[in-house]
């Protein structure tokens, strides 16, 4: 008798457990109205709009299974879902979301801003130099499909700017292992870098800096024609009289060509 006490006390408590679960767990959207989908949209953007990206994302998450790929707000949740998985530090779903948008209506209104944000989001995996540059080459070759796929768009131009800062740490990466080669006084693998760094990146911040370490490892070895040849490319570009220059020979001014044999 106790233990049939016993097991229909149990019997109705999972009852009653299951009778609350039934009552707050979400209807599914499938069998309710337009209507509702629609209130959970605007619910969804006004929550994405204020930064709240967990409302955002729990109501974004319950459209995702009733939007079908002809529905027009398809590919703007999946923006909206990479923008906040980016937001939450999730860069390479992100990237996911973004592709997603850009490669399934390539023509489509936000193909531009998605493409442009999948680069963001590699380059945003690369912070610093001394890193592995594995994701900031692959930010640039999505940049650089942004300038060719959608040149003559604002997102081209951001994209244009984006390729420049990467450029950047591109070339402070490889400035920076030339000048472990020269503090090791292994001068010809140093000076071959440091051309490398002023041929590929002309304009970047460490070039003057980089051209006053070829100076000196030219003058170190004694390769008085490489100086002469350097120092005339200084006095061209790089006139500034407190830049590489002050190393140069009074006589070492006439114009000349790069040290790669290239002109910026």
């Amino acid at each position: 008798m106790v233990r049939r006490s016993t097991l229909l006390l149990a019997v109705v408590a999972l009852a009653g457990c299951w009778r609350h679960r039934s009552s707050t767990a979400p209807a599914p959207l499938t069998s309710q109205g337009s209507r509702t989908v629609d209130s959970l949209w605007s619910k969804a953007v006004n929550s994405f709009g204020e930064g709240q990206w967990s409302d955002a994302q729990k109501a974004l998450d319950r459209l995702a299974v009733v939007f079908s790929p002809t529905d027009p707000r398809y590919l703007k949740l999946h923006f909206f879902q990479g923008e906040i998985l980016f937001a939450q530090g999730n860069q390479l779903q992100a990237v996911r979301e973004f592709r997603r948008v850009a490669d399934e209506q390539p023509e489509g209104p936000l193909a531009p801003a998605a493409l442009l944000r999948a680069g963001d989001a590699y380059a945003d995996l690369w912070r610093r130099p001394e890193l592995d540059p594995t994701y900031g080459e692959t930010a640039r070759g999505v940049y650089q499909e942004v300038v060719s796929r959608y040149g003559g768009t604002p997102e081209a131009a951001r994209a244009a700017r984006r390729l420049l800062e990467l450029g950047e740490k591109f070339a402070e990466k490889e400035f920076r292992n030339a000048l472990f080669y020269f503090r090791f006084k292994a001068y010809d693998s140093a000076i071959l870098m440091f051309r490398g760094v002023i041929a590929t990146y002309p304009r970047s911040a460490v070039v003057p800096e980089a051209l006053e370490r070829l100076v000196r490892a030219y003058q170190i070895l004694g390769y008085k024609e490489d100086v002469k040849e350097t120092c005339a490319y200084i006095a061209q570009y790089h006139p500034d009289p407190a830049g590489p220059g002050r190393l140069c020979p009074k006589d070492a001014g006439a114009p000349g060509t790069a040290p790669s044999g290239e002109r910026p």
